[in-house]
């Protein structure tokens, strides 16, 4: 099983960016305007439509707002993965500063390559979106 692991540094709270990436219904279209075009939520799942078109539906696994951590597992036949879990956690670096760690597990591990790529990008929407100007 490939395990991608990506990681951003953001000028904003862990709090503020919190209650951005912990918000499963919504989350991914008010972390990543843009890069991600539609959030609905189907049931335990969230159904995500990114940029280029890919629909991904993603069962809400578990949430632990203490240690400000979000898990999700990519199901149905979006991109037809054996295995795709993933979590997103927020790590305070300070008062105004803060750490995203995205951690995607996937099989097959050919399907690593692109879904870091997509991770990457996504990434830099994500810092864009939520760093200095973020609830200004």
């Amino acid at each position: 099983m490939a395990s991608i692991r990506k990681e951003i540094s953001i000028r904003s709270s862990a709090e503020e960016v919190w209650e951005v990436i912990g918000d499963f219904g919504a989350g991914p279209s008010r972390m990543a305007p843009g890069f991600v075009v539609d959030t609905r939520v189907d049931g335990d799942s969230r159904v995500v439509t990114f940029a280029d078109g890919t629909v991904a539906r993603e069962r809400f696994v578990s949430i632990d707002h203490e240690t400000r951590r979000i898990v999700y597992a990519v199901v149905g036949e979006s991109m037809q993965p054996d295995h795709d879990n993933a979590s997103m956690q927020v790590v305070a670096d300070g008062e105004a500063q803060c750490r995203l760690v995205w951690v995607h597990d996937v099989l097959p591990d050919d399907l690593a390559t692109p879904i870091g790529t997509a991770m990457t990008h996504g990434l830099a929407v994500i810092q864009k979106t939520l760093g200095p100007t973020h609830g200004s």
